[in-house]
């Protein structure tokens, strides 16, 4: 069992926080420790005098153990933009994110760190969040939104974690868009483009029900 996973998506909003808490839930069904991070977030809101994300705050809700909310989320930005514009004044330093994700791999036994973005979203002047994930050196799970363009979007975005020299541990269907016209042959597009093996598809739901979506993650066996 690798000891974490990079969550990355094939755009903004396609569900990675939903896919990440899904993926702890599974973890800990399998009787590991768990925690999740979130190091970039843009959009967030003054809590107890500190800017918090409601992301971060999920993921934080759902580890395995009590875990400092800086630990969660060290860069919270309240601008809802693109993280280097956000953090213009306060910008990513990617050694301080591996530094806090190496503290986490000593609590727990699997880390899960989600992205911003997609895998090209800049972090600062010059860095990507391709860079933050080589940094890391886990391997990638890519969480893909089903809707119209989305083979192009996963296509694009599997090459790219390739081109990375990273390893794609598989991808997940997330399921956004509650009427979506031939649904089941997009997705088994998408499958049979890309080595990578589908870890499992996520119903749309209104709200979430993460031990539901967990039961319909499953990873191969080595």
């Amino acid at each position: 069992m690798e000891n974490g996973f990079f969550i990355s998506g094939t755009d903004t909003n396609v569900g990675k926080t939903w896919a990440t808490i899904a993926l702890m839930h599974y973890f800990k069904a399998q009787g590991k420790s768990v925690a999740g991070m979130k190091p970039v977030a843009s959009g967030c809101f003054l809590q107890e005098e500190k800017l918090k994300n409601e992301d971060a705050l999920l993921i934080q809700e759902h580890t395995s153990l009590t875990i400092s909310y800086d630990l969660i989320n060290p860069y919270a930005y309240e601008l809802a933009v693109s993280p280097h514009i956000a953090g213009i004044n306060n910008p990513v330093n990617l050694k301080k994110v591996v530094s806090t994700f190496n503290i986490l791999k000593e609590l727990a036994e699997i880390v899960l760190v989600e992205g911003a973005g997609g895998w090209y979203t800049p972090l600062n002047e010059r860095e990507n969040i391709s860079d933050l994930a080589k940094l890391l050196a886990l391997p990638v799970i890519m969480v893909v939104a089903i809707r119209l363009g989305c083979i192009n979007h996963a296509k694009l975005t599997y090459e790219a974690i390739r081109y990375s020299g990273l390893t794609c541990a598989g991808w997940i269907a997330m399921c956004t868009t509650p009427e979506l016209l031939n649904r089941e042959d997009i997705i088994n597009t998408i499958k049979t483009s890309m080595a990578a093996p589908l870890l499992g598809v996520l119903p749309y739901l209104e709200a979430p029900d993460f031990k539901l979506l967990s039961e319909q993650l499953q990873f191969p066996c080595k």
